[in-house]
């Protein structure tokens, strides 16, 4: 998966810099391209990579919950003592 990734990064930077080439010669077809990268990093690549770093992990632990604060508490009194 995470050679995958590192693949799909290398594309979207292979895209974005041959995008931003054609836009010194040709300042729409640079801008297609440009456009295209933008949409592939975010359609195709960010759910990968964010599906990829949280596999495995509790939403809990990360959201602010009643009993997260009661945790947030107890180690902020301990610490001032």
């Amino acid at each position: 998966m995470k050679k995958l990734i590192i693949f799909l990064f290398l594309i979207f930077l292979a895209g974005l810099m041959s995008g931003i080439y054609f836009q010194s010669n040709d300042n729409l077809l640079g801008d297609k391209i440009v456009g295209f990268s933008v949409v592939f990093l975010v359609v195709i690549f960010m759910p990968i990579f964010l599906y990829h770093r949280w596999n495995g992990k509790k939403l809990s632990d990360y959201t602010l919950s009643e009993e997260n604060l009661k945790k947030m508490k107890a180690k902020s009194s301990k610490s001032i003592k």
